[in-house]
């Protein structure tokens, strides 16, 4: 009978611990209109959070720098560590669940005169051995407290792995926008590069004309002073080209590769076109994007907390129990019949804590709040994103050809200007403000065929692309 009651009794606490006190959890409606502004139309093909990053980025140099930024990148390397410390603390959670067994052993002497400590012959000494196997204090989880916090703890680890693939996107995107802009600035510095060279040979002709006295002073100085522009702005741009290397570096986590730019006279126009993805409804970013995946997993973990909070109004059943040997003589301690056991159930009922398991159970529910709240405007943030960047695809590319056709009209009206200019026909004036409207145009058409392959980059990741790589979609 003996023998039967602690394994029977460890059986009837596992079977009784079936409770649950965690609220019943319900998805809250997405707080955003069921299509974006619009309603643009979408070209056919995969979910941008299906495509992987290989297959959107398909530029070798590119390819190369997100692959080197994934192996170094501090941030992201950062956001693993902490999925490896999230899954220990749900690991710590879930063995509260399990009976803790340990062997203890246990040696005492003692005697009511001090000075007989030691030896037995001059007084009553007792000495006690004993070698246990058991459990101690193991909590019965009847109410679902320690289910609570396991739930609790799962739900943390499975956001911060969201998150991890959040940061990946963000990265990704990161590295591509600084490289699109490293290139951006390369063109520039050649088109700041040759306008300068323009310049010069105006300053050069101007300069002629005035010391043969066929233009004036004016004139001359007109053209020195656009000449100083351009050198002002080709020394900014090679100012701003290297703190753009210095940040692209920094999510690198390594030099960039002098190559890595490597586009000729070209520019922009070398870096291979990047798939159009369907935006989907703004529903489906609820299955998308890792952010959002990651907010609603901190809503699971708070609305657990609750269940846990619960249980703490009712008792708590803990259980210890030993089997093993007791002797007074350590050479008797596994002798016939120096067996023993022990079973010492206990319970503990909170009757009175001057307020604190009400205001753990109301700070819970202050928490699932909080936690609907920041899921909520994780999605609002990005049904915006992703309006914004719809509006950029749908406008864009209107935008870089009106600007290239525009610079290709400067382009004619300063050719035309100089050969009017070198014939006497036109004023200097006229041939300073071409080049200076040529410039202009030049840039912008640059700088807007910049903002165009952005935005391509920011639709990706806006609709959750860049976690999945080729193989592997977790």
């Amino acid at each position: 009978m003996t023998k039967k009651l602690i394994p029977t009794a460890l059986a009837a606490a596992m079977l009784l611990a079936g409770c649950s006190l965690i609220p019943t959890y319900e998805r809250p409606a997405a707080p955003v209109p069921t299509t974006y502004p619009g309603d643009p139309a979408q070209p056919a093909g995969q979910a941008a959070a299906a495509v992987p990053w290989e297959d959107f980025f398909t530029d070798a140099r590119l390819n190369g720098l997100i692959r080197t930024a994934l192996a170094n990148n501090r941030d992201l390397r950062v956001s693993v560590l902490n999925i490896e410390q999230a899954r220990a603390q749900f690991q710590i959670e879930r063995s509260a669940l399990f009976p803790a067994l340990g062997l203890t052993g246990s040696g005492s002497r003692s005697s009511p005169n001090p000075y007989q400590a030691f030896d037995s012959s001059v007084g009553s000494v007792s000495s006690q051995y004993s070698v246990n196997l058991g459990v101690t204090a193991w909590e019965i989880d009847f109410f679902g407290r320690i289910r609570a916090l396991k739930d609790q703890a799962l739900a943390q680890y499975l956001a911060t792995e969201e998150s991890r693939k959040a940061a990946q996107v963000s990265l990704i995107a990161a590295v591509a926008t600084g490289w699109l802009t490293l290139i951006a600035d390369d063109e520039l510095l050649e088109l700041t590069r040759q306008t300068l060279v323009t310049r010069e040979e105006s300053v050069r002709l101007t300069k002629m004309r005035f010391d043969n006295g066929v233009s004036s002073e004016l004139d001359f100085q007109a053209a020195n002073s656009l000449a100083e522009t351009a050198r002002a702005s080709y020394a900014q741009q090679q100012r701003t080209r290297m703190q753009d290397e210095n940040a692209l570096a920094l999510l690198l986590g390594a030099p960039v590769p002098a190559d890595a730019t490597a586009g000729g006279i070209k520019g922009l126009d070398s870096v291979k076109p990047m798939p159009d993805v369907p935006a989907g409804l703004p529903s489906d970013l609820l299955a998308e994007r890792p952010d959002i995946r990651a907010a609603e997993q901190q809503l699971i973990a708070a609305n657990a907390n609750i269940g846990a909070a619960r249980a703490n109004f009712f008792p708590r059943v803990s259980l210890t129990t030993t089997l093993g040997t007791a002797s007074s003589e350590f050479s008797g301690l596994f002798d016939s019949g120096s067996k023993a056991w022990s079973f010492a159930p206990s319970v503990t009922l909170p009757i009175f804590d001057a307020g604190r398991n009400r205001a753990t159970l109301d700070s819970a529910k202050a928490g699932r709040e909080i936690a609907v709240a920041q899921y909520e405007k994780s999605i609002q943030t990005a049904f915006r994103e992703v309006a914004d960047a719809l509006a950029g695809r749908a406008t864009l590319g209107e935008q870089v050809r009106a600007q290239r056709a525009q610079a290709d009209a400067e382009a004619v009206r300063f050719r035309l200007s100089d050969m009017r200019y070198r014939n006497g026909i036109a004023s200097a004036l006229d041939l300073l403000d071409a080049q200076r409207s040529l410039y202009t145009a030049q840039q912008s058409a640059v700088t807007t065929r910049l903002l165009q392959l952005q935005n391509q980059v920011t639709l990706y990741k806006t609709l959750g692309g860049g976690w999945a790589t080729q193989g592997s979609k977790g």
